[in-house]
Parts: C-alpha cells; structure tokens; sequence
C-alpha cells in the first residue's frame, strides 16, 4: 500500500522540518512543502495531497482562508497547526471544513495519532460520497425504467406487471442493462415496435 501523501505549509523552516522529520519516521510521504496560505492552495491543487499539515498564522494568507479555499475543489484532509486555542479560532477552523487542530508546540505522540485519525476520516467521507454517489445512479436508473415501462403501458394498454415482464426479457435477451433498455425505449417510437 501507498504511504499517504502530505503537504506540510508552516512560515518556518524549523518547524517544517520537524513535522517532516515526525512524518518520515512513520512512513508518511511529505511530497511538497509550502512557506504560507497562498503556496497550500498551489500545492493542494498541484499535488492533491491526502493530507494537509499547516500552520494557522501565516503571511500572505491563513491558515483558515487557505483551507477556505481548498475545501472548495479538493477532499484532502486538513490539519491545521497553531500556538493559539481560542474557543472563535476552533469555531472558524470547524467552518473552514478542518478535519483536524493541533496546539503547538506538536510532539511525535501528537502528531502521528491525530494525523491516523485525520486521514482515517478522510477515507470514510470518502467512501460516503461514493456511497451517495452510486445511490443518485441508482435513482437515476429507476426513473428512466419507469418512464420507459409508463410507455409502453400506455401505448399497447398494458398493465404494469406485463410491461415491467416485457423489459426483463428484452433486457436478458439483448443483454443490456435496464437502465440501457429503457433509454432505447424512450427513443424508439413504438409504432415500430412489436411485443
């Protein structure tokens, strides 16, 4: 298995260095780094890292605003570091789709468990998304074969059972899905068309 790919974004260098060094012991791949908010989004959307380690207070741009910013094309996990734990700081992290928050100064024991749970959590919105994604197909699916049975109910007076029989064979004996048959069928004008 591929070890996840992280960015780690901090205006210092020593403190780069550390995170990577912590990461790299543990079998992470650090794949870029970055000096401020405006280089995360760059490298976010260059690299589409698995994980993003940064630091709150940056030049250029946040912390806050980069991950802002980033939630907005990518799914990457977002773990933000800082020296400050404001209760309004939290809040506005929560609303910047963080996934994770570290106080500094950040200790291997930290770091490496916050960073599993971040990326697990990753992996299970992840899987979410697909889940959500696969049952608007499979809406999608059922409407279409609704439709196309609605049509030919009404155009040989069919009842429901028999019209739905009719597709399941037709489906088998062409091997197409439903879904594939149903959009020939809303296509076709079933004058032409003999049961």
């Amino acid at each position: 298995m591929t070890p996840p790919k992280i960015v780690v974004v901090d205006d210092e260098p020593i403190i780069r260095m550390d995170i990577k060094e912590m990461l790299e012991a543990e079998n992470y791949h650090v794949i870029a780094e970055g000096k401020n908010g405006e280089e995360a989004v760059e490298l976010a959307y260059k690299h589409k890292p698995d994980m993003i380690i940064m630091d709150v207070k940056m030049p250029v741009m946040d912390g806050i605003k980069a991950s802002e910013i980033i939630r907005k094309f990518s799914d990457t996990s977002i773990m933000l570091l800082t020296a400050y734990s404001q209760k309004e700081l939290v809040q506005e992290a929560k609303g910047a789709g963080v996934t994770a928050y570290l106080v500094k100064p950040v200790s291997e024991e930290d770091l490496i468990p916050a960073v599993e749970i971040a990326l697990s959590q990753r992996e299970k919105m992840l899987s979410l998304k697909q889940d959500v994604q696969q049952m608007k197909q499979k809406m999608e699916e059922r409407k279409l074969v609704e439709k196309a049975k609605g049509r030919l109910m009404s155009h040989f007076s069919l009842p429901e059972e028999e019209a739905f029989r009719w597709m399941r064979n037709e489906s088998m004996k062409q091997r197409v899905a439903m879904s594939k048959l149903a959009e020939q069928l809303l296509q076709t004008d079933l004058s032409k068309l003999t049961l």
